[in-house]
């Protein structure tokens, strides 16, 4: 008699997850990020001349409510001893939006992050995820939650004992259904999406900074997430490697629709990639808004790290 607890295998002539394959096909398309960025910018000038005229031609009648956000932090603190984390922070993202959270070092960019997931439980505060309470969350709610949400840390969290196909596996053979054959063909083509199809079979240990951030992606990919957390993302990592995570990231976006939150304190990554940008200073939510209001803002925090980024040392004279 066969368990009802495990799932029934599906058939081996039929392909492996043919949603998730065709996602990954669309992300290897030969587009350019560049030209996926004008596209989504010329059709979003169209929704936005359509919406207008809608609006124009029917100049009374009740308004549509607007979609809710899929994440909203709403006035959240929390305080670690005598030390204020977050105080009354507020932000929020849609469906498909990136919100960047930028900050210099200690202000609670990350603490926000684990906050979400629910490794951290504010003080005060709501936070909803598609509309549902999650602070009162036992853990098996949270991980339902988690299924939808995952996040990409600093260091990669890999298992150390695992190889690269074996960690990008792992979610794959939790989620059950499949057949090795399949989670084969999911874990080579996730690593050829991030770059990284010669590591499959190393350890982690062997692996660069940069690498373990992009095996890290893959893992994450590999749950079909609605929304991926990043927690400084380019920090330690080449320049080269930087620009193949931001291009991936915007991509996911573009192309898939994903929710992102990317704590940084890169100020040219977040130009990049920012619809939305949320500053952290003492704990404080200094500014909410565009990328565009951020860069035109004058709070004088805000000013200060505008400022400081854009520093750069002299060039030495030719000898």
């Amino acid at each position: 008699m066969s368990d009802p607890t495990i799932p029934e295998p599906q058939d081996s002539n039929e392909p492996a997850e043919p949603s998730f394959l065709s996602d990954l096909d669309e992300l290897q398309s030969s587009a350019t990020v560049q030209q996926l960025e004008i596209a989504s910018a010329a059709t979003a000038a169209l929704i936005n001349d359509a919406v207008t005229a809608s609006l124009a031609d029917l100049k009374r009648g009740p308004a549509e409510p607007l979609a809710p956000p899929y994440i909203d932090f709403d006035k959240v603190s929390i305080a670690f001893g005598d030390r204020k984390i977050l105080d009354q922070v507020s932000f929020h993202v849609g469906r498909g939006q990136t919100l960047c959270i930028l900050g210099r070092s200690g202000v609670g960019k990350s603490v926000s992050l684990r906050i979400l997931l629910g490794f951290l439980k504010a003080d005060s505060g709501c936070i909803r995820v598609e509309g549902q309470e999650i602070s009162s969350l036992d853990e098996r709610g949270l991980q339902e939650i988690r299924k939808h949400v995952t996040m990409v840390f600093q260091n990669g969290a890999l298992f150390d004992s695992l190889t690269v196909g074996e960690n990008i596996a792992f979610p794959l053979r939790e989620k059950g259904g499949l057949l090795e054959d399949q989670i084969q063909q999911l874990v080579g083509r996730l690593l050829e999406l991030v770059g990284q199809s010669e590591t499959v079979d190393r350890l982690p240990a062997s692996l660069s900074m940069g690498q373990k951030r992009c095996i890290a992606i893959a893992r994450a990919l590999a749950a079909q997430p609605e929304a991926i957390l990043y927690d400084e993302p380019t920090t330690m990592v080449d320049p080269l490697m930087g620009r193949r995570i931001g291009d991936l990231i915007q991509r996911l976006k573009l192309q898939l629709g994903i929710t992102s939150i990317v704590v940084t304190h890169d100020m040219r990554f977040a130009m990049r990639l920012a619809d939305l940008v949320l500053f952290l200073d003492a704990g404080e939510a200094r500014f909410f808004g565009t990328i565009h209001e951020f860069m035109e803002c004058s709070d004088p925090h805000v000013q200060q790290f505008l400022s400081l980024d854009a520093y750069a040392l002299p060039v030495p004279p030719a000898a």
